[in-house]
């Protein structure tokens, strides 16, 4: 039975809608405004004080159980590129602006930045994201269908996701290390920095730390705390000696939150955003596989080669061994024939003396 394009499409639309109907009301309902939890936990980045050591990174690696950072710590060409984060990579340092004369170079760690309206939670339709009284926005795989919506929509770049994993890929990220918050610990990498460049508290008090370096050191910091307001504010707050844009970071950033100017948008595109990734990664993964088999079978067809060159070289050792035995046995009849000639020569002489 064939399906024109037309009817492809309108199949397509039908679905959409229905599909739309649902979000629609999703995300109109999780549009209200809000606030934030009154004594939410929140980190304050100080870039002015990082030094680019990435020790954060190591800690955040050992807490979360996920690989070292790849080369030694104090190998400074890993900042020759920007990197992102990924699913085994959590938290990466960043070196934004290079030194010049007496000036520092400006480093800044990039992470999920914890939102106070996270759009990862109002796009996920399972409802995977939730944003706790703590801080910490927090994700449960076991209801995460993959459709990478929250990868997309995220503002901020900061959500990893395990695409090598055919069988069960789930979305990797900053958790603000909730379960040492819950025992009263801070997050590993506050933990761990030498500088003092992450500070932990509580939002509102970090909020006011800030404030006041900034009236303190006015010729150090842009007066602005990033992360106080935009898009509804984060958990996560940078202070900063140059414009936040040199630092990767949205400027003039609305102060409303994503959910709120994204609610009419995502009425109308979830049925895209879910299947055209898994789509992809159906793709990614049939290709994966066939370079396997292409692989495998590569790996075969050498093992088949060498295993007919022994068979070659053994069935030429084993004519060589003939060859050599013939040869030999032919030297001994002649040595014998030979002994045994001069053996009669010598008696036939005896003989012939009187």
């Amino acid at each position: 039975m064939s399906v024109s394009r037309r009817g492809f499409l309108g199949g397509a639309g039908a679905v959409a809608g229905v599909v739309a109907g649902s979000a629609t009301a999703r995300a109109g309902g999780g549009a209200e405004r809000f606030v934030g939890y009154p004594d939410a936990m929140g980190l304050l980045h100080d870039t002015t004080l990082c030094v680019g050591c990435r020790t954060c990174e190591l800690a955040c690696a050992k807490v979360n159980g996920k690989p070292k950072p790849a080369g030694p710590l104090h190998d400074v060409s890993i900042f020759n590129k920007l990197r992102r984060v990924t699913d085994k990579l959590y938290t990466v340092v960043n070196r934004y602006v290079k030194a010049r004369g007496k000036k520092p170079p400006v480093y800044r760690k990039h992470q999920c930045m914890h939102c106070q309206e996270p759009c990862c939670a109002s796009v996920c339709f399972v409802k995977a994201f939730t944003k706790t009284p703590e801080g910490p926005v927090l994700y449960d795989p076991s209801v995460c269908v993959g459709c990478r919506y929250c990868v997309n929509v995220c503002p901020y770049y900061a959500l990893g996701y395990e695409y090598d994993n055919a069988i069960n890929p789930t979305v990797q990220r900053c958790t603000m290390c909730y379960s040492r918050i819950k025992k009263g610990e801070q997050p590993g990498c506050a933990e761990a920095c030498p500088m003092g460049a992450i500070v932990f508290g509580k939002r509102k008090d970090l909020i006011k730390l800030a404030r006041q370096r900034i009236a303190k050191f006015p010729d150090r910091y842009v007066d602005e705390i990033f992360g106080e307001h935009e898009y509804g504010g984060t958990s996560w707050l940078t202070l900063a000696g140059v414009s936040f844009d040199k630092l990767g970071l949205p400027v003039n950033a609305s102060h409303k939150p994503l959910p709120e100017l994204t609610a009419g948008f995502l009425s109308v595109v979830p049925l895209v955003i879910t299947i055209y990734p898994g789509l992809l990664l159906g793709f990614y993964a049939w290709t994966r596989r066939k370079e396997r088999l292409t692989e495998e079978a590569r790996v075969a067809a050498v093992a088949q080669a060498r295993a007919a060159d022994g068979e070659v070289a053994a069935t030429k050792a084993a004519e060589q061994k003939k060859l050599a035995e013939s040869r030999q046995k032919r030297a001994v009849d002649l040595a014998v024939k030979k002994a045994l000639a001069d053996a009669e020569k010598a008696a036939a002489a005896k003989e012939d003396t009187p």
